[in-house]
């Protein structure tokens, strides 16, 4: 009998962003880069679990069985600094995937961050500390690790399709992720749009009932 081989699902790791790039990232809101993606597109229903913290890198992406993680200890073999660890546990909450060992070992390696559309334990060594980690929901039952599963594959997370080398943007507000090439046009809407509210603010500091960009969009509704 041919033993099964487990490489067969692992594929090319992705090039992760410069730091130019990320660095202007830092400076974009998620909700800004959101407006500018049709307000469509981004992770929802997974709750942030470091209080302080903002991500931004490289999506190196993993697809395992429900609370079981030996791909992911694969993956982490692989990924360099500045890759986001990005996995689809199915959303599972049975059996946590990742805990505070996985996370140390992360952080060691220049990990930028973690995002597992499944679950997680060790609560409190997240919430103590500025790494990066949402997560669908948490459980003190741990991992199998027999697999099955992919290395750098498309993944489904929060309701996207994440591809393995996507942007990844992350703070209060929520997750945004996006293809390489959008970077950026991104970038500069982002920035665009952060002046634009600046103006709005400042009109409104201005303490006048009437306010150009509130009226703008009753007239054009015929309110």
């Amino acid at each position: 009998m041919t033993q099964q081989t487990h490489s067969v699902g692992i594929h090319t790791v992705p090039h992760v962003l410069d730091e130019h790039t990320i660095a202007s990232l830092q400076r974009i809101v998620t909700p800004h880069l959101s407006d500018n993606l049709q307000r469509q597109v981004g992770v929802v229903g997974l709750k942030r679990y470091n209080k302080t913290g903002k991500l931004v890198g490289t999506a190196l992406t993993v697809k395992t069985r429900p609370g079981d993680n030996l791909f992911i200890y694969k993956a982490m073999t692989l990924l360099k600094k500045g890759h986001v660890l990005v996995v689809d546990a199915g959303g599972e909450l049975s059996n946590a995937c990742v805990g505070e060992i996985m996370k140390k070992y992360l952080q060691q390696q220049g990990c930028a961050g973690l995002i597992v559309d499944g679950a997680i334990r060790d609560v409190a060594a997240f919430e103590q500390d500025s790494f990066p980690c949402y997560a669908r929901g948490n459980v003190h039952r741990g991992p199998y690790k027999d697999g099955p599963g992919a290395i750098n594959v498309p993944v489904s997370i929060g309701g996207q399709v994440i591809n393995p080398g996507d942007v990844i943007v992350a703070d209060e507000d929520g997750i945004v992720a996006f293809a390489p090439d959008l970077t950026e046009a991104l970038i500069k809407a982002g920035n665009a749009h952060a002046e634009k509210e600046a103006r709005i603010m400042d009109e409104i500091s201005s303490g006048s009932v009437e306010q150009s960009w509130l009226q703008s969009v009753l007239k054009a509704k015929g309110l």
